[in-house]
């Protein structure tokens, strides 16, 4: 009796698998939530199934504007998804800002790739009020994005509120001198930061010169990297615990 119960179960869970993978596929992304769930509940679920169910890889055209509004459904409902890459997606303003208010309900995504998608200030505005009201996201990557001078500074804001945040790049988004203040201002009062990727802006002297003196009063960063950005000199940080990208 007891061989048979295993051998429905397995049965069962095969079947779930398919499902959920065919759905996915077609870019079902609620209703394969739902069979991933399922599938978690059994207890035969492998490894491999919780992966499945928690890391999703979009990157690279996997997830169209025109699929959007499925997943950000899924985003609001879900209770198995932590970690989501979007990377190269195309989303642009309309779908940043679908996502921006999905990570608002979300509770359970740690993890969020939103590289080169062309979002614009408007969406790091979105997003930087979304880093205000969530609790669970420990990473971010805006990379690529064109986030710009009011896109940078609302993100600068949020990181003086925010504090489950571990880590942010925001390279590549034209970020000047007066960002470069706005995110020096920022470490100096936000305390779970650990990882800052500035890379290939343009902060020149005046926000490195401004980072520099904020890494005196910081305790927690222990990764900047401003590669790129027009310093001319080095920072001179008396702290072991930082490693500096220069």
């Amino acid at each position: 009796m007891i061989n048979s119960n295993i051998s429905i179960q397995d049965n069962n869970i095969e079947s779930l698998r398919k499902e959920a993978y065919e759905h996915f596929k077609q870019r079902k992304f609620l209703k394969a939530l739902e069979f991933f769930e399922e599938i978690l509940k059994n207890v035969q679920h492998s490894p491999e199934d919780q992966k499945s169910a928690s890391t999703w890889n979009l990157s690279y055209n996997k997830c169209k504007l025109e699929n959007l509004n499925e997943l950000t459904n899924a985003l609001c409902k879900n209770s198995t998804l932590t970690s989501l890459n979007l990377n190269f997606n195309g989303l642009g303003a309309e779908g940043g800002k679908a996502l921006a208010d999905a990570v608002c309900k979300n509770s359970t995504l740690t993890s969020l790739n939103l590289c080169d998608n062309n979002l614009g200030a408007e969406v790091g505005k979105a997003l930087a009020d979304a880093l205000c009201k969530n609790s669970t996201l420990t990473s971010l990557d805006l990379g690529w994005n064109n986030l710009g001078s009011e896109g940078g500074k609302a993100l600068a804001d949020a990181l003086c509120k925010n504090s489950t945040l571990i880590s942010l790049n925001l390279s590549w988004n034209n970020l000047g001198a007066d960002e470069g203040k706005a995110l020096a201002d920022a470490l100096c009062k936000n305390s779970t930061l650990t990882s800052l990727d500035l890379g290939s802006n343009i902060l020149g002297s005046e926000g490195g010169k401004a980072l520099a003196d904020a890494l005196c009063k910081n305790s927690t960063l222990t990764s900047l990297n401003i590669k790129n950005n027009c310093i001319y000199f080095k920072l001179n940080i008396n702290n072991p615990k930082i490693k500096i990208y220069e």
